[in-house]
């Protein structure tokens, strides 16, 4: 689950990060009122979305009067903004960051992650701030930093001071950075998120560091021990469709393919949306029903499936482990009569008393296309699409 930048220096607050004085507002009037209060004679507002490339977009201004603050959020609220990390149609502006501005002398980059190869999570810092950093990667790789934290022995100073070195802060700034990262590193365990970043995470005209922006990505699977994270979820900034599978619990992501795909495991749906694309076709989404999936599942599977104008023909992917094939094919037909489906199903069951369900779906009086294995299943789905 991702939040917004205000979100996100609200957490970093919690664990003393530097970061600037800032309020969201979500009219214009109350950025008026918010910038009143902190006072001074300029600010930055800035949309609020789920999405990098925002000043490039438009989406960052710097304004020196109240009446521009109320005219700039007037602008941006209610509008979508169009970045090079979104489509084209852009995410909603429901809120701006209404914030004082800061003097900026260097900009850095620094980002916690899980690194699943290595196992640990992997603390990354560049020279190169307010760069896309994989921009960095590509061009100037000797400028990023890497050091992989040990979990038994967490966050070191020395690797800190390694950091701070490499990425070009002095004695004085190595002492803040190493207080900066070791409270970023508690925050990032304590959260359970799966990404920090701090981009541009900035030396001020003072010399002291501050997280000018912030970008945190939480652990879906620990949310239920975060329900004050939870809170945070903005639908606003998700697919309606995803969104709609996060209330089922389905796991659903929108792909712009015409074929739909209903798999229960995400690496049988990966290996589906692999096999329709070798024999020619293009998967619609990746929908994992789960390996406990129930007849309501998939007829909320096949709504959200249906939702998609672009699909034109289904197949449905389910190995009996946990749910025996025979149950799921009783969901089907369930959902297939409750729902009206009058586009091409292609039908793969695999698994614990798939005899049974095979037969069932055979007697069913619908017309479901059955198929032996994956192959055939995919053969038989692009099929149905060419016509």
């Amino acid at each position: 689950m991702n939040i917004h930048e205000y979100q996100a220096k609200r957490l970093f607050a919690d664990y003393l990060i530097p970061v600037p004085t800032g309020y969201p507002a979500f009219n214009p009037a109350e950025a008026r009122q918010k910038a009143e209060e902190l006072g001074g004679d300029s600010w930055m507002v800035k949309a609020q979305v789920h999405a990098g490339g925002r000043g490039k977009a438009g989406g960052v201004k710097k304004v020196k009067s109240l009446d521009e603050v109320q005219s700039i959020a007037t602008q941006l609220i209610g509008k979508n903004l169009v970045t090079h990390q979104t489509d084209s149609k852009g995410q909603p502006i429901g809120c701006v960051l209404v914030e004082t501005p800061t003097g900026i002398v260097t900009e850095l980059y620094l980002s916690l992650l899980v690194d699943r190869a290595k196992r640990r999570v992997a603390v990354i810092a560049s020279s190169e701030g307010g760069m896309d950093i994989e921009e960095v990667a590509a061009h100037t790789p000797e400028k990023i930093i890497t050091r992989h934290v040990d979990p038994v022995t967490g966050l070191q100073a020395y690797q800190c001071r390694e950091i701070a070195f490499a990425i070009g802060l002095n004695a004085d700034q190595a002492k803040q950075l190493t207080f900066l990262l070791s409270n970023l590193y508690r925050l990032f365990v304590e959260k359970d998120l799966s990404l920090v970043e701090i981009n541009p995470l900035i030396v001020n005209d003072k010399g002291e560091l501050m997280a000018l922006d912030g970008k945190v990505n939480i652990d879906d699977n620990a949310l239920y021990r975060h329900t004050d994270l939870a809170a945070m979820y903005d639908p606003s900034q998700v697919d309606e469709k995803e969104d709609r599978a996060r209330q089922f619990d389905l796991n659903y992501v929108t792909l712009d393919g015409n074929i739909a795909c209903m798999v229960n495991g995400a690496g049988l749906a990966m290996a589906t949306m692999d096999i329709i694309k070798l024999y020619g076709g293009e998967p619609a989404n990746f929908l994992d029903v789960g390996g406990g999936t129930t007849a309501a599942k998939v007829t909320e599977a096949f709504k959200l499936i249906l939702s998609d104008k672009n699909v034109k023909a289904i197949l449905v992917n389910i190995f009996g482990g946990i749910v025996k094939c025979d149950l799921i094919a009783e969901g089907i037909i369930t959902a297939v009569k409750e729902v009206g489906i009058s586009l091409p199903v292609v039908v793969r069951l695999e698994g614990t008393n798939v005899a049974a369900g095979k037969q069932l779906l055979k007697d069913s009086g619908l017309s479901l296309i059955p198929a032996d294995d994956l192959a055939d299943a995919a053969a038989k789905v692009v099929k149905a699409v060419k016509g």
